[in-house]
């Protein structure tokens, strides 16, 4: 039995930048054991798992070590997929039923734009062990379902922190968000960074479920509905958002096929 597997760089229009994605598209579901040994051996942040249904497809999305409720990057780059590879027409919309809903895709030039649900924040007391695991000092901590988001006074210290993962696995949250606007001459309104060491991912390249928080703590700051974000990973990758206030944030990203592959021996 073989099963074609396919490597997409989301979130950017260049090979080996952006977030890296492995998406199957499966002629049957399988278990969830064999989905996690597949992200397993990929070792990416991220392999999606596809099965066609009457209405779109069923989405899944596991790290190395979990499977998460929503995952924007792996989400772009299964559409990518869809659409490159003809199982869907480039003028069709992708409908993805999710543990976080259905979710939709759409072709927008040469981006795609993802309807996302928006994750808005809450105040937090934060532990004192926060600020020794990112190795900086903060503005504020606020909290919601992804983890901390903690916002700092320079896009130089998002870029320049060196957190500590072994003290970030203790915290009590699966993530961390660090966040910031940047100056004015810049082409980003903000820039931010995300850590998962508790999911197995140390550091994420370019996350589209942080920029679902991100969108509605920026827009309160900035009084604005569009932004151009820049995730500040070592590969970096770049997000559209529109967020007008209401329960969906709309991201937009670019992707490039970089591998193909099949799976022969399962």
């Amino acid at each position: 039995m073989r099963q074609v597997i396919t490597q997409v760089d989301a979130f950017t229009d260049k090979p080996f930048g952006g977030n890296p994605a492995a998406v199957c598209v499966l002629s049957a579901p399988q278990n969830d054991r064999w989905m996690q040994q597949v992200a397993q051996e990929m070792n990416l942040s991220e392999t999606a798992f596809l099965v066609k249904q009457d209405d779109g497809f069923h989405l899944r999305w596991f790290t190395p070590t979990v499977e998460v409720p929503l995952c924007g990057h792996a989400t772009l780059a299964s559409a990518y997929v869809l659409w490159s590879e003809g199982h869907l027409s480039s003028y069709e919309v992708a409908r993805f039923h999710t543990k976080s809903g259905l979710l939709i895709a759409k072709q927008q030039n040469e981006w795609i734009e993802l309807d996302f649900p928006a994750n808005r924040l809450q105040a937090a007391i934060a532990p004192p062990e926060l600020s020794t695991a990112l190795g900086i000092n903060y503005k504020a901590v606020y909290q919601n379902s992804l983890g901390y988001l903690v916002e700092v006074a320079s896009a130089d210290v998002v870029r320049q922190m060196q957190p500590n993962f072994q003290i970030l696995k203790t915290l009590p949250v699966d993530g961390v968000i660090v966040t910031s606007t940047t100056s004015s001459g810049s082409e980003y309104d903000f820039i931010s960074r995300f850590f998962a060491p508790a999911l197995g991912i140390d550091e994420d390249p370019v996350t589209g479920a942080a920029h679902c928080c991100l969108a509605p703590f920026w827009r309160a700051r900035l009084g604005k509905n569009t932004f151009l974000a820049y995730q500040a990973s070592r590969r970096g990758g770049v997000v559209k958002l529109y967020y007008d206030g209401g329960d969906r944030v709309f991201l937009s990203g670019q992707a490039i096929t970089i591998l193909k592959g099949e799976l022969i021996n399962y």
